[in-house]
């Protein structure tokens, strides 16, 4: 359990992140603002975020990208200097694999995805494990749709491994479930703000929950997964992947539809 002492320094961490997006920071520097040692803030870091120090400063450099790309008319060329990449092609690479879309088409549709593919990780005919669980809201924002997803990090980024997209808070199901070790991550965006851009106005109406980590193995009977909704804290690693534009949205699969997460739930 993280005490009060550690959770504000690495809050204060987090805090000289947003400051210095644009600047190398080391993990000696993280440290030294904790006033931990690196071995020990790193553990900490970990079990306040639920992700690496590193991992999490580079979803901050995406995010905020995300944000410029929509706010601004920097080029990528600029935008990936300001958020600390020396090459704009590692930049690009980058913001690809865990946004879901390339810098330019992410500026152009407003940062949406007219569909979602799931990662074809262990695909396989032989029987599978399932996980049900249930999202609920603790009150906090108007309930909206919510994107449920399996993931192997934290950071809800790339093609989610499974996923589910509900009406409103509810059951949901996630079939085929692979082998290996996974994490549950939901997104909620109040209703009537489905289609606003990155930014401040957006951030007042998601919602984020998540569960885990899952291991599945052969033969796994899973426990149900109830999740419920909260307001995005400063130790939430941000949503990387774009979100699912609603209005045109179709979920697909490979190979097959049926195996993405049994059908769109609501």
């Amino acid at each position: 359990m993280t005490t009060p002492t550690v959770e504000h320094a690495v809050r204060r961490v987090i805090d000289d992140m947003h400051t210095n997006l644009g600047l190398e920071i080391t993990i000696d520097d993280m440290a030294r603002t904790a006033m931990f040692s690196k071995f020990h803030f790193t553990r900490i870091f970990r079990d306040a975020t639920g992700t690496s120090p590193g991992r999490f400063l580079s979803a901050l450099r995406l995010q905020e990208a995300k944000r410029l790309l929509i706010e601004t008319d920097f080029s990528v060329a600029d935008i990936s200097s300001q958020v600390g990449y020396s090459s704009v092609g590692t930049f690009s690479s980058r913001f690809k694999a865990c946004v879901g879309i390339s810098p330019s088409m992410f500026r152009e549709t407003g940062g949406f995805l007219p569909r979602l593919e799931t990662d074809s990780h262990g695909t396989s005919a032989s029987p599978r494990a399932t996980l049900r669980g249930r999202v609920q809201t603790a009150g906090e924002h108007a309930p909206g749709a919510c994107f449920v997803g399996l993931f192997p990090t934290p950071i809800p980024q790339g093609r989610p491994v499974r996923c589910a997209v509900l009406d409103g808070p509810g059951a949901f199901e996630l079939r085929d479930v692979p082998t290996g070790t996974w994490h549950v991550l939901v997104h909620s965006v109040s209703y009537g703000a489905e289609h606003l851009p990155p930014g401040p106005d957006r951030e007042d109406t998601i919602s984020v929950g998540r569960y885990g980590p899952v291991t599945v193995a052969d033969g796994t009977l899973l426990m149900p997964a109830d999740i419920t909704l909260h307001t995005p804290d400063a130790l939430d690693p941000p949503v990387l992947m774009a979100l699912l534009d609603l209005r045109t949205s179709a979920l697909e699969s490979r190979p097959r539809p049926r195996e993405v997460a049994g059908a769109l739930t609501s």
